[in-house]
């Protein structure tokens, strides 16, 4: 794991963008993309000019080979970003393009804009559409689509299996259900036939009277309590002796490559003592993170460890050490209600944890919890949110973007 902040990277003085991602899941819960947004302007100013712009930036500003590999990404379009040279720079077969439906001013140009469509589909891009192009005037797009995509909030409870019966008549592409807020909505839609689903209803805590937390949990909240309290190394070494998976993930991850360590690491006291208690501390937050129960999708412990990392980068410039790791904590400990099932105040209630963590994630006060709130912004669409916060901390949308792109390809290689 790199400490490395964000004030020892040379931040790249490109046009200031920020960039926000939003997972879009599966039938399984698994990810299986994400769309972008390019959050530094408005709906009403994205052009294919800003198109041009989130691209440069994506391949251009960060490590961005894990985010790019890994996972399909959505990336929204105007009709005149299409014809584009950027989009020459990346492989086809990792991008799907948000295709928007014509102005009613200008629906007499669908069959003028078909042959570049067309020509995109032949390269190799996927094309995705909204519910639009069922209607009669778009009929010569819709053999292009490879996805059509419906908002939830928009169509009313009792349209929606009839909706969802024409799509399937009509075409082969996959749906995919955006703002999906719910885990009703969510079984209702995959009951339906729908495969793909965006929003945050994943994210909500789903409680089960008289849940407990399963061993492993109460193993690493033993672990971090000890580590809290700055207990010996012989504490913290008889807990990992007790069980087997955290001594394994402890040895694995130190002698993981990222260490560069010349000898194999074998002693869990040497491990201890390597790693010092901050580090230690860190570890044992991220193995509770993405160590899910049964039925908590993979996008929750991802969605958890990015907000982690990139509060902890963007706290680095502006707060001291010791609350830029506390930053940390309450980006991976944010969701820590949905991954144990249980109210916030119940799951922070078996930890030891500083006042200023406790305070951003049950009250949503002091110093950390505009960098909570900041971190939430990049993931979702609200603009006043982002650009309030972002210029109550005294950050640009540059240093976001970076801090963020970073945030994002560390995940993606910590989780894989």
């Amino acid at each position: 794991m790199s400490d490395t902040a964000a004030s020892d990277a040379t931040i790249p003085t490109t046009p200031s963008i920020a960039i926000a991602r939003q997972a879009i899941l599966d039938s399984q819960r698994s990810v299986f993309g994400y769309e972008l947004f390019d959050r530094s302007v408005s709906a009403q100013q994205h052009t294919a000019s800003s198109d041009a712009q989130l691209l440069f930036n994506l391949l251009s500003v960060a490590d961005n080979e894990a985010l790019m590999e890994k996972k399909t990404l959505f990336i929204n379009c105007t009709h005149d970003s299409l014809a584009g040279g950027h989009l020459e720079l990346v492989a086809p077969d990792r991008i799907v393009l948000e295709i928007p439906p014509l102005p009613i001013s200008q629906v007499d140009q669908i069959q003028t804009r078909l042959p570049t469509l067309q020509a995109m589909h032949e390269r190799g891009f996927r094309l995705a559409f909204d519910y639009s192009v069922l209607t009669r005037s778009y009929e010569t797009w819709l053999p292009l689509a490879s996805f059509i995509k419906f908002d939830v909030s928009v169509l009313k409870p009792a349209s929606v299996s009839s909706f969802v019966k024409l799509a399937q008549s009509k075409s082969p592409a996959q749906l995919v259900a955006e703002k999906v807020e719910t885990a009703q909505q969510h079984d209702m839609l995959q009951a339906l036939g729908v495969q793909l689903f965006q929003g945050y209803w994943f994210a909500k805590p789903v409680l089960v009277e008289g849940q407990t937390i399963r061993p492993a949990q109460a193993t690493i909240l033993q672990l971090i309590n000890l580590v809290r309290q700055q207990a010996s190394t012989h504490e913290i070494e008889e807990v990992l002796k007790r069980d087997p998976t955290l001594s394994f993930n402890l040895l694995r991850f130190i002698n993981s490559a990222s260490f560069g360590l010349r000898t194999e690491v074998t002693s869990f006291k040497h491990a201890v003592m390597l790693l010092g208690l901050n580090k230690l501390f860190k570890w044992a937050a991220l193995l509770l993170t993405t160590s899910q129960a049964g039925g908590v999708p993979p996008a929750v412990g991802s969605t958890a460890v990015v907000r982690g990392r990139l509060m902890e980068l963007l706290a680095a410039d502006t707060l001291p050490p010791e609350e830029s790791d506390n930053a940390f904590v309450v980006g991976i400990f944010s969701l820590l209600d949905t991954l144990l099932g249980l109210p916030m105040q119940a799951a922070l209630a078996s930890l030891s944890l500083p006042e200023t963590v406790t305070h951003a994630l049950l009250y949503g006060t002091g110093p950390l919890a505009p960098y909570l709130a900041l971190a939430q912004a990049c993931e979702s669409g609200d603009d006043e949110a982002f650009a309030s916060t972002s210029l109550a901390l005294g950050l640009s949308s540059n240093q976001v973007n970076w801090a963020h792109l970073q945030a994002l390809a560390w995940a993606e290689t910590l989780l894989d």
